[in-house]
């Protein structure tokens, strides 16, 4: 089957994707859109159609010129944007198109995901992307499910990609995929709570020792700098994610007290760097580079200063 391939969300992953897929057998073309082209500053829509020429795709004129030119989707958008894009995809979709869903949400959403997209004649295959796509590229490795996932899956591998299938029930791969992030994203927030803490009273060179002799695997140094960095650049994202895992929390009858507090601190730490808390903080720099902006932001708002 000759692929035209859809891809709803241009920021990072989708740009990855896009660069990725580029070429690959059976795909004639690569269509982007992004709802930042539309509503967001003139220069992120000259910067995305720059760089779109860059990477030898094309980008549609809407959302619904995207549906109508495509007969395979991929939606990388927010965790929030989840529902939204696929009722608009409903919209416009092509009957028999294929619709893969990278997105951070809940087996609920995927599930009210796909019942308004299949309502459309699309067959809809959730993903759960297992790690940070940045280090992979394509061959990030993925879980999928749903009824179809077993024939895309085969596409995806045709195209290099590393989709695994897990599950013809909506909603297993997403579980997989929250239940973990619920780990991994805790343990960014807790870092930087107890790192910036421990920086605050001076006392990191005895704590951080004590992580080594617990869990010596860890080099706790050059993980705290990778939880920092990631929450600084990517903390909005991450935030909408753990809430996307707190309702998959509610979802199986708990009540989310760790996610919740987690896409908090995701959130705080987001709006900090909005704010240029963390501007001149440099690629390689130290967890202690990053607490230390925070613990002076924080003197300052105690001070009145801020």
């Amino acid at each position: 089957m000759n692929v035209t391939l859809g891809i709803i969300g241009y920021g990072e992953v989708g740009g990855i994707f896009s660069r990725g897929l580029v070429g690959k057998a059976g795909i004639e073309a690569i269509h982007v859109w992004d709802i930042r082209l539309e509503e967001g500053p003139a220069a992120d829509g000259d910067a995305m159609r720059s760089r779109a020429q860059v990477d030898g795709v094309h980008v549609a004129a809407s959302h619904a010129e995207l549906c109508k030119a495509c007969n395979v989707l991929i939606s990388a958008v927010t965790a929030s944007n989840t529902l939204a894009v696929a009722e608009e995809t409903a919209r416009h979709v092509r009957p028999g198109t294929r619709f893969l869903d990278l997105n951070s949400a809940s087996p609920g959403t995927k599930q009210r995901a796909a019942a308004v997209l299949e309502a459309a004649g699309c067959s809809y295959v959730e993903a759960g992307v297992m790690t940070s796509v940045p280090p992979y590229g394509i061959c990030v490795p993925m879980l999928l499910g749903g009824l179809k996932a077993n024939e895309l899956a085969q596409t995806l591998a045709d195209w290099g990609m590393d989709a695994r299938v897990v599950s013809d029930r909506l909603g297993v791969a997403s579980a997989i995929k929250m239940s973990r992030s619920i780990m991994i994203k805790g343990l960014e927030a807790l870092v930087i709570e107890s790192y910036a803490t421990a920086r605050h009273y001076g006392v990191e060179e005895h704590v951080l020792p004590t992580l080594a002799e617990t869990f010596p695997q860890i080099d706790w140094e050059r993980q705290g700098a990778y939880f920092f960095s990631r929450v600084v650049q990517h903390g909005k994202r991450r935030a909408e994610e753990m809430r996307e895992a707190a309702q998959t929390v509610r979802e199986g009858g708990f009540d989310p007290l760790m996610a919740s507090a987690t896409a908090h601190k995701q959130a705080w730490v987001s709006q900090l760097a909005q704010a240029g808390v963390f501007d001149g903080v440099g690629k390689d720099a130290r967890w202690q580079d990053y607490a230390d902006r925070l613990l002076e932001q924080i003197r300052k708002e105690t001070d009145g200063s801020a």
